[in-house]
């Protein structure tokens, strides 16, 4: 992989913005190598318990989890792949697969999500199967709070099923809103993802801080 999804999606000029230490993170993977990072997420899911079984719906595929614990040891590896774009049946040609595996108290679980570079911007395929994805906007502030971070914010969600793709109103979709930053004091990465709707407010959401590198890949999966 020569050029990540997020360099062939995002201006050069926003991605220049960016934390130093996060262009690893957001750069390419090169061949025989494997992004991995291991930490801490303080809180992951929703103590909203009614949407549990809809939670545990989404937890077959590998996307969310009926859970509301705090301080969850997890793994994140981010790997080169081609994933099939929705009912095209074609391949794209750039992409990183991540697999995210939580230490609940239950057991582990792995969420598992697919990056790629869309004629349309960046797409975030979710699940195993990737039946839902959503059309990312990038943002990066070179200034203030959250200078040199990476802000993910989605713009349009689709379903697929039966073979057709779907795309959700606006009035109904949820809106995934993804930031990234680097830690200089505690020299760790901090990531924090919620899941909003109108209406009801935050669905689920996480948030921690782990340590990452890229090193060679011993043991592919």
């Amino acid at each position: 992989m020569s050029r990540s999804p997020y360099e062939l999606s995002t201006p050069p000029d926003v991605l220049a913005r960016l934390h130093p230490r996060l262009r690893t993170y957001f750069g390419p993977i090169p061949p025989g190598h494997v992004g991995r990072g291991e930490g801490v997420f303080t809180v992951v899911g929703t103590p909203r318990r009614w949407l549990w079984p809809v939670l545990a719906w989404f937890a077959r595929d590998g996307v969310m989890f009926p859970v509301w614990e705090r301080d969850v040891p997890f793994t994140v590896e981010n790997r080169p792949a081609h994933v099939r774009r929705g009912s095209t049946g074609l391949e794209a040609q750039v992409a990183v697969r991540a697999h995210r595996t939580f230490r609940f108290r239950s057991g582990a679980r792995t969420m598992v999500d697919a990056i790629t570079a869309e004629p349309d911007g960046l797409v975030d395929h979710l699940g195993r199967r990737g039946r839902v994805s959503a059309l990312l906007r990038t943002e990066v502030d070179g200034t203030g709070p959250d200078a040199g971070a990476l802000r993910l914010v989605s713009t349009r969600v689709t379903f697929r099923a039966l073979g057709r793709e779907v795309r959700l109103p606006a009035v109904i979709a949820p809106r995934v809103t993804l930031v990234e930053r680097f830690d200089d004091e505690a020299d760790r990465q901090r990531v924090s993802l919620v899941l909003s709707a109108p209406v009801v407010g935050t669905l689920y959401r996480y948030e921690g801080a782990f340590r990452y590198e890229i090193a060679p890949d011993t043991g592919r999966g």
